[in-house]
């Protein structure tokens, strides 16, 4: 009834649940500021529920989740240095006992430069606020004086001119008033002026009131800027510079908010990848031999269950470890009835966020993951360098996954690729294809959960003798009898969260990544695509994409937040559809080195033709005639005459030439001399053109 992390209010206090423990709750005031963790059992809860005395309400730091401060800023420094120093004091089991939560503070004081007065208000400030590393970022918002003036004493405020001449002028409240005047008749109208030039204008009107001030000693362009920043809100900027049909169509807010819980029963993953003891072939041809697959394994420590995986060709990478924790953390169902194989959501129960993942310092170290890590507060661990024991539950199942079937399989890695006295290579007896292997994988691994018992399981002292020592059982009784740390979560938002990122481009053409077009109703809708130089689009913006598929991409218009636009591929770039992004970049690689050679060549043509344009202007500049004895005049008015002169010649050339048959005539033998009376067929050409007759 009750869940973690969620803010419930009793008796006017505000109280924050941290953790369950059977029936009985550890929570926290979030109104207090010397407040400490204590515990509640279920049926105070339960009464006080009854009574009308507890209500759920929203969330007061919710907007925590939704935060990113930019990479390398004192923001994110503090909030990951103040988590990894408290990281002792929170992970305790008993966190909410006062000896053992002050024999931390006590180790984490001897290990670092800090005070108990600091520890409290940093482990207070982190159960207050959700529990997330978020939660430790500094409230800046606090800090300052924004938005109060600041006044001059002796001399002007600002930084001294370095390189300018003149010392410049204070601001006061007539130049502020001529400043409001330039800004309200220049800027905020749809006239289109810029900044530069509404200043210009101001200082016209300034030197009209003060004539003997100096051109450097004007109230420069800068501080002008300032007090527009200042006096003028965003929204009035963008209202005012824009027609109303412009604004609605273009700058009108977008409503709508994307939120997210993270709920439900779960403990510890562990993730890690090997190159599969077996050879396989393609499913497209078989007689091509593809090597050795790539095998991703996430189990859940606490049951052995195993939870995702991922097998391919993609070499142990984040590309790879993505896709086997979307398996993880979605439901199997689909997945399993691809390969024939018909199980219900019960079968394989985990769906879910986890509370922490322990991976190799290769795959999860770096800022990609970190989106799943602060989004749904999944705690990221890395086991140090060469140490494969630190994860040897997951280790361990590489080998029982493949023990039932790899020894006698076709293809199965021996000691040596050549055996001695004319043995035949292993990698040439490779028979089962990689949808083959897969399947056989997937059906070991629901084996595994669902009927294999573990002999070496270390049982904890309040598991039952009837509870068998199956993953399944395990699991199932663990979310009944444990504290459940698995979260739920739409599947969509984890798939998202997951996918790499990468910034992209935006022009008129739409939103460019590497070089690949796309576009969505929402970039339209905002202007970005349209040609008019007054539109205003940001230059780059963060794109997360699926390197599998090309034809869709998740675009984030906004900083600090989730909410996301579904971009499709944009019809320039129709030639890739249904491609992957690797045969992408690998036709771009291809195009150039086409693109190349065909310059090459036509560099070579280019040069032909232009030295026969050359040649052929030089020839024509020789065969020119003298025509200074005739008038420009005469020239000039003797161009239609010459123009249908040689429209006749043109269509007189054009005239087909009569065939003849030489099967309908007959040759003439003479015998004696040849006749000299012509009896061929007279031309009447000349009468039927003659002047004269024209000119009857």
């Amino acid at each position: 009834m009750f869940r973690i992390n969620e803010v419930l209010k009793y008796e006017q206090q505000r109280y924050r649940i941290l953790s369950c423990y059977g029936d009985n709750f550890v929570w926290i005031s979030i109104d207090n500021k010397s407040g400490f963790p204590s515990i509640i059992d279920l049926n105070s809860l339960l009464l006080a529920v009854q009574d009308e005395l507890l209500h759920r309400v929203d969330d007061p730091y919710a907007y925590l989740m939704m935060l990113s401060p930019e990479e390398g800023s004192i923001a994110q420094v503090k909030r990951d240095q103040n988590y990894e120093m408290i990281s002792p004091i929170i992970q305790l089991e008993e966190y909410y006992q006062p000896k053992q939560r002050a024999k931390a503070i006590d180790f984490v004081m001897s290990n670092h430069k800090t005070t108990k007065q600091t520890l409290y208000r940093l482990i207070r400030q982190y159960w207050q606020r959700g529990q997330t590393a978020n939660a430790l970022l500094p409230d800046y918002k606090n800090s300052g004086a924004k938005g109060k003036r600041r006044t001059a004493k002796d001399k002007k405020l600002g930084r001294p001119r370095k390189y300018e001449p003149g010392t410049g002028v204070n601001v006061d409240s007539f130049i502020e008033k001529l400043f409001r005047i330039a800004i309200q008749k220049y800027l905020l109208t749809d006239k289109g002026y810029s900044f530069p030039y509404a200043h210009r204008r101001f200082k016209d009107r300034y030197q009209t009131y003060f004539p003997d001030v100096s051109e450097e000693e004007i109230p420069t362009n800068w501080q002008m800027k300032y007090f527009y920043q200042r006096e003028y809100t965003q929204v009035e900027k963008i209202k005012n510079r824009s027609s109303r049909n412009v604004y609605n169509k273009d700058f009108r807010p977008l409503t709508g908010t994307a939120t997210m819980n993270a709920l439900g029963p779960g403990s510890r993953f562990e993730i890690d990848a090997t190159i599969a003891d077996i050879y396989v072939v393609s499913d497209v041809n078989r007689s091509w031999i593809v090597g050795r697959p790539v095998v991703y394994i996430v189990i859940d420590v606490f049951s052995r269950l195993i939870v995702g995986f991922y097998i391919g060709f993609e070499n142990p990478s984040y590309v790879a470890a993505m896709q086997a924790l979307q398996v993880a953390m979605t439901d199997k169902v689909d997945l399993c009835s691809q390969f024939d194989l018909d199980i219900e959501s019960k079968d394989w129960p985990a769906i879910g966020l986890p509370d922490a993942i322990l991976a190799d310092r290769g795959e999860l170290l770096g800022y990609q993951i970190e989106y799943l890590e602060k989004s749904f507060s999944v705690r990221l661990e890395n086991t140090p360098p060469f140490r494969g024991d630190a994860k040897g539950i997951v280790e361990r199942n590489f080998k029982t996954l493949q023990a039932d079937f790899t020894p006698f399989a076709p293809g199965f890695v021996t000691g040596n690729k050549v055996k001695k006295r004319g043995g035949k290579d292993y990698r040439l007896d490779a028979k089962l294809s990689i949808s083959d292997f897969k399947e056989i994988i997937l059906s070991s691994i629901l084996y595994h959960n669902q009927y294999d018992v573990l002999k070496k399981y270390d049982r904890s002292a309040d598991m039952p003798v009837e509870l068998p020592s199956i993953p399944l059982e395990l699991w199932n009784w663990g979310i009944q009898n444990r504290t459940g740390r698995l979260r739920s979560a739409p599947e969509q938002s984890v798939r998202l969260s997951l996918l790499p990122r990468i910034e992209a481009t935006v022009s008129t053409l739409g939103i460019c990544l590497f070089g690949i077009y796309y576009t969505c109703q929402e970039a339209i809708a905002e202007g970005w695509m349209h040609r008019a130089k007054e539109v205003s689009r940001p230059e780059k913006i963060l794109v997360a994409y699926d390197p599998s598929l090309v034809d869709e991409v998740y675009l984030f218009p906004w900083k600090s937040s989730r909410e996301h636009w579904l971009c499709k591929l944009s019809a320039r770039s129709r030639e890739f559809v249904n491609c992957s992004f690797w045969e992408v970049w690998q036709r771009q690689e291809q195009k150039k080195h086409t693109t190349a050679q065909s310059k090459v060549r036509a560099e070579k043509h280019k040069r032909e033709h232009e030295r026969r344009v050359a040649e052929k202007i030089h020839d024509a500049e020789k065969l020119s005639p003298d025509s200074s004895k005739t008038s420009n005049s005469e020239r000039l008015s003797s161009i239609r005459s010459n123009r249908k002169a040689e429209l006749h010649k043109e269509r007189e050339g054009r005239k087909p030439t009569p065939k003849v048959d030489v099967k309908d005539t007959a040759e003439v033998i003479f015998l004696h001399d040849s006749p000299k009376d012509d009896y061929s067929y007279p031309s009447y050409v000349d009468e039927l053109f003659d002047e004269e007759d024209d000119s009857e």
